[in-house]
C-alpha cells in the first residue's frame, strides 16, 4: 500500500515507523528538515521537504497514486491538515484523513460537509483520549477495557497484585475454572515486562502480569473475583491540566457527576476555563506537582485523579503522589511511549497515549474493509480487531482447532445475532459473525487474509 503522511511530528513519526514495518510504501512530508532527518534515520521512508498544502509538494510526494493520505501536522496546524487532505483527494489519493482540533467539525451535519469535500475521516486525538478516560472511570477494576456489540462481550486488562487468586495458577487450571462457569471468559494474552505472550496451557500467571481477558457480560462479576479486583463508584474527580483533553473531559464528566476540580498552572487559562466549563467544575490555579498544594485541595476526598498536562513526567509523578494520598483510581496521559511501562511499574492504574489512539484509528484504513475497528490496548503493542465475517472466507472453512491461524494471534469471542460466545477449539465461525481478534503486530496482515 502506498501511503503519504503529512507531518513528521510525534504522531506522524510514530505512524510512519509503525506502517513501514507492515511493508507499506511510505512517503513523509514536513516543512522541517531536522524532523525528516530524524525520522529517516529510524524508519524506511521517503522524505519530501516542503509545505503539505502546496500542490507542487503533494505532487512530488506522489499523492496521485497514493492509497491513503494522512495529514497529522500538530493540532495548531488544523487548517493545513484540512487543506492538504482535500487537495490530496482531488489529486488522486484513494482515501484521505486529517487531524483536527475543533469539536464543531465532528457534528453529524458538519462531518457530511467534509465528506463531500473528499475527507474520509477526521480525528481529534484529544477528544478520543477524553472518551477513553471516561470509559476507564466507568470500569475502575481494569487498566484498559473495550466493549463489543454494546457490551455483549468485554475485553479488559487486569494487573495482578499480590492478593490475586490467579498468581501461581497456570492456563490449564484457569481454563478449567472457565469451563465450570460455562466458558464465560477467556485469557487471550499476558504482558510481562516488555513481552506480550499468547499463553499456552502451561503458562503460569505471575505477580504484576497484565492479563488480557475477554468475557461475556454475565461473566464479568465472576471474573473480577478470580483476578482479585473490584469496581469502585466514582463520584468525585480531580483533573490536573487544562489541556484540550482536560477541558473536554471536564465537560463530559460534568454531565454525569456533581463534583469535579480542575487544577491548571497558567492563570490566564484558568480564567478562560472557568468561563467555559459548567458550574459543577471548580477551576483552581496552582502547581499540581506540589504535594502540599494537592493536600490543601483535599485530594484525599476524591475517588479518582486524572493527570493530562503536556508533561509526561508531571503526569506520572502527580499520579504517584495522588496514590500516596489514598486516591483509588489514577490515570495519566503518557506521550513518551518508553514511559508507559515505567508509569505502570510506579503504580499508576491506567495510562492514555494519543499516538496509539490515533494509530489505531488510522491503521484500520490499511486493512480489509471487513474490519469494523481496531484498538491498541494499554501495556502492549498488540492490536484488538473486530471483523464482520464475509461468506466463503477462509475463516469459515473449519473449526478453530483445525485452522492454521497465526501463532501470534487468537480469536477471543464471537457475536452471532443477539448471542455472544467465548471462542474455543470447537467453535466454527459463520458468515456475518462479528469476531474479536487479539494479534501481535507481525500477525495482523496474516490474520487479515482469513477474513478477505
Amino acid at each position: 500500500m502506498k501511503i503519504v503522511i503529512a507531518g513528521a511530528g510525534e504522531v506522524g513519526s510514530h505512524l510512519a515507523k509503525m506502517l513501514s514495518n507492515e511493508s507499506n510504501d511510505i512517503t513523509v512530508i514536513d516543512v522541517r528538515s531536522d524532523r525528516l532527518e530524524s525520522l529517516g534515520a529510524v524508519a524506511d521512508v521517503v522524505t519530501v521537504e516542503g509545505n503539505p498544502s502546496s500542490i507542487a509538494v503533494l505532487t512530488e510526494a506522489g499523492v496521485a497514486s497514493a492509497d491513503l493520505f494522512i495529514a497529522v501536522n500538530p493540532s495548531e496546524s488544523q487548517d493545513v491538515n484540512i487543506v492538504s487532505a482535500m487537495l490530496a483527494k482531488k489529486l488522486g489519493s484513494k482515501k484521505a484523513t486529517a487531524r483536527i482540533n475543533n469539536e464543531e467539525y465532528l457534528s453529524y451535519e458538519n462531518k457530511y460537509l467534509f465528506t463531500e469535500m473528499g475527507i474520509d475521516l477526521m480525528f481529534y486525538p484529544e477528544k478520543i483520549a477524553a472518551g477513553e478516560i471516561m470509559d476507564l472511570l466507568k470500569r475502575t477494576a481494569s487498566s484498559d477495557s473495550l466493549e463489543f456489540a454494546r457490551g455483549k462481550l468485554h475485553m479488559a486488562v487486569f494487573k495482578l497484585e499480590d492478593d490475586s487468586p490467579l498468581i501461581g495458577m497456570n492456563m490449564m487450571e484457569f481454563s478449567q475454572l472457565a469451563q465450570e462457569e460455562g466458558f464465560k471468559f477467556r485469557v487471550v494474552a499476558i504482558s510481562r515486562k516488555n513481552e506480550t505472550i499468547i499463553p499456552k496451557s502451561d503458562t503460569k500467571f505471575k505477580y504484576h502480569d497484565l492479563v488480557f481477558i475477554i468475557s461475556k457480560r454475565e461473566g464479568m462479576d465472576m471474573l473480577l473475583k478470580y483476578v482479585g479486583k473490584q469496581n469502585i463508584e466514582v463520584n468525585k474527580v480531580m483533573i490536573l491540566g487544562g489541556s484540550p483533553t482536560g477541558e473536554i473531559l471536564a465537560k463530559q464528566l460534568a454531565k454525569q457527576i456533581d463534583s469535579i476540580k480542575l487544577i491548571e498552572l497558567n492563570k490566564e487559562k484558568c480564567l478562560d476555563l472557568s468561563e467555559k466549563l459548567p458550574d459543577n467544575v471548580t477551576v483552581v490555579n496552582g502547581d499540581g506537582r506540589n504535594s502540599d498544594m494537592l493536600f490543601e485541595e483535599s485530594i484525599r476526598d476524591y475517588d479518582a485523579f486524572v493527570a493530562v498536562t503536556n508533561s509526561t513526567e508531571t503526569n506520572i509523578l502527580a499520579c504517584v503522589a495522588a496514590k500516596g494520598f489514598g486516591v483509588q483510581r489514577t490515570i495519566a496521559e503518557v506521550e513518551n511511549l518508553e514511559y508507559i511501562k515505567l508509569a505502570e511499574s510506579m503504580g499508576v492504574d491506567a495510562v492514555i497515549n494519543k499516538k496509539l489512539i490515533t494509530a489505531s484509528r488510522i491503521f484500520k484504513f490499511t486493512l480489509s474493509s471487513k474490519v469494523r475497528f481496531i484498538k491498541y490496548m494499554s501495556g502492549t503493542n498488540a492490536e484488538v480487531l473486530e471483523y464482520i465475517v464475509a461468506p466463503d472466507t477462509k475463516i469459515t472453512q473449519c473449526a478453530l482447532k483445525d485452522m492454521k491461524f497465526p501463532q501470534n494471534a487468537i480469536i477471543g469471542g464471537v457475536i452471532r445475532g443477539n448471542e455472544s460466545y467465548i471462542a474455543v477449539g470447537d467453535t466454527k465461525i459463520e458468515a456475518y459473525d462479528r469476531v474479536a481478534v487479539f494479534a501481535l503486530p507481525e500477525a495482523v496482515k496474516e490474520v487479515d487474509k482469513f477474513f478477505k
